[in-house]
């Protein structure tokens, strides 16, 4: 069924608004054979960002292969490799053929065989009988540029969920980013065609460990900041989708939505589709209440998970971010919320971090990642109006 509002999965075209200038310094990047890393908080747009940047290089006339990477569900080395492998190999090939003999000649003196039997029940068409060496890991890494050669295509090797590779525990990710960092390294930036990777990753404060605070890949990868999406294309965007289906909504609570869920458009697209489903023509204020006590019944078993993992203290120290404080450490923010000592202030504020519920900026500002559990945990847990 045609919707105006899509929520469940990436939008391209006449469904992608803003972010131009994002997009435009995508494709320069790509263009320029760079590496890109894009870390925001789930579900801020940033598989739209890439897909809509290859949309439009695909109009352009642009030839290359795209493979995605997503390693939501990877925990260990083995893994992370075949389902590496696996997609370079179907972006670039298209029969069981063509797939085994490229496993034959270059992954010849690896772990790694073609199972043909998984060709198309499987996005992995390739197995390994034992755990990767370093051989195996260096030969892996190195396959797309050597396909690129191979078959004269650019690709553009999209890794979604990059930071699920630091739970390959620390001797594990440092192999890989180490010999991931050497093939960037090695790579000819003036030949054609070539070979690009885009590093995303919805953990904002994991991202910023491997490329912020570690350093990994220094130099070698450019970091693209999603900037917010002006309020009122958003209101415009939203408003022409009822539009379509003959309902009107007031723009004071179009723009207070927009406010609530600051901008986030995958929240406001799905509380857009439950006023939807609510309503026969005019958007009314009780109508976007039920869909809010919808949206919020919706994610607050999730909430509530959330809060039931936090100390005493994480929790004292959320409730202060939520009053406005920012200085943490001083004596009378820490006598007034009970935080008992400076260091164990960095120490909650390292947990919340880890856990992916706050994120600092470079001046120590702290900020929500969830803006629906901002304001869960206001109105509902510390019962703030």
């Amino acid at each position: 069924m045609d919707t105006p509002f899509i929520y469940d999965s990436f939008v391209t075209g006449k469904y992608f608004i803003g972010r131009k200038t994002e997009c435009n310094s995508l494709r320069n990047l790509l263009e320029q054979k760079e590496n890109i890393c894009i870390y925001e908080p789930p579900k801020t747009g940033k598989m739209s960002v890439i897909q809509q940047t290859m949309f439009n290089m695909r109009l352009a006339g642009m030839q290359f292969a795209a493979p995605l990477v997503d390693l939501f569900n990877v925990r260990d080395i083995r893994q992370f490799l075949l389902k590496f492998g696996s997609a370079i190999i179907r972006s670039t090939a298209s029969t069981p053929a063509e797939y085994g003999e490229i496993v034959r000649t270059m992954l010849s003196d690896t772990h790694f065989t073609f199972d043909q039997e998984r060709f198309s029940a499987h996005d992995e068409i390739l197995t390994a009988d034992c755990r990767p060496d370093t051989n195996d890991i260096r030969k892996m890494l190195a396959l797309p540029r050597e396909m690129s050669a191979r078959q004269g295509l650019s690709i553009f090797i999209i890794i979604s969920e990059f930071q699920n590779l630091l739970s390959l525990g620390e001797t594990g990710y440092e192999t890989v980013f180490k010999i991931m960092m050497e093939d960037f390294t090695g790579d000819d930036k003036s030949g054609n065609p070539h070979v690009s990777y885009i590093l995303s990753g919805s953990k904002v404060n994991a991202m910023k460990f491997i490329f912020e605070e570690r350093k990994y890949f220094y130099r070698q990868v450019e970091h693209l900041p999603l900037n917010g999406i002006d309020s009122r294309e958003i209101s415009d965007h939203i408003t022409r989708g009822f539009l379509t289906g003959g309902k009107v909504i007031e723009q004071d609570l179009m723009a207070g939505t927009v406010e609530l869920f600051k901008g986030n458009l995958w929240y406001i697209t799905h509380f857009a589709s439950i006023c939807n489903s609510l309503s026969k023509g005019f958007m009314n204020e009780g109508i976007l209440m039920d869909a809010l006590r919808i949206i919020l019944s919706i994610h607050t078993t999730r909430f509530k998970a959330i809060t039931d993992d936090l100390s005493v203290h994480q929790i004292s120290l959320l409730r202060a971010i939520t009053d406005g404080e920012v200085r943490f450490s001083s004596v009378e923010v820490i006598e007034k919320y009970d935080l008992h000592s400076s260091a164990n202030v960095r120490r909650v504020k390292e947990a919340l971090q880890k856990k992916e519920i706050i994120t600092f900026d470079d001046n120590g500002k702290p900020s929500f990642l969830d803006p629906l559990f901002e304001y869960w945990i206001r109105k509902y847990y510390f019962e703030k109006e």
